[in-house]
């Protein structure tokens, strides 16, 4: 059997364990470049993109947020959606203490503890999605029902267009 030639991350083992069929891809990560850049490497638009955000609520219990590559999110209005006083984005210790993965190599497949997620609900309108597969540089193309069945993710409208 030849050696696959995309990282096997707990993300992808995630992917393989629960029978979800995948396309990886590769492209050179630049810091700072977010979506922009993994959207111009694969010719695909930035709204296709997801980003896999990491917020924490007042009391610091962590969350995963899932994001069209173009937009941001309302802390404001998702801590309204979700019932809590105050969500804000996690620093980069407590993040990957959550998930297991650095900034840029963030999947919501396969973290260190089960997190709950939230979607923007435009996500599933979309054919296919491309995440995080749990390495900067690294993603996986797949159905966004997936996010639905296999994460539980629960839908939000808390997209915002970048200031």
């Amino acid at each position: 059997m030849s050696k696959p030639d995309y990282p096997i991350t707990p993300g992808v083992r995630f992917l393989r364990d629960n029978a979800i069929p995948f396309v990886p891809y590769l492209y050179t990560y630049e810091e700072h470049g977010g979506t922009r850049v993994s959207a111009n490497a694969l010719g695909v638009p930035e709204h296709q993109v997801i980003k896999t955000l990491v917020f924490e609520t007042e009391i610091r219990k962590p969350l995963l947020v899932l994001m069209h590559g173009d937009r941001e999110v309302s802390t404001k209005e998702l801590a309204r959606v979700i019932g809590v006083k105050r969500i804000e984005p996690c620093d980069a210790s407590m993040a990957q203490r959550a998930t297991g993965y650095i900034f840029g190599g963030t999947s919501p497949f396969g973290t260190r503890i089960p997190l709950p997620v939230y979607a923007e609900k435009s996500i599933f309108e979309l054919l296919k999605i491309l995440i995080n597969g749990g390495k900067r540089g690294f993603l996986v193309e797949l159905d966004p029902a997936v996010l639905k069945s296999v994460l539980h993710a629960t839908e939000v409208e808390v997209a915002i267009l970048p200031s």
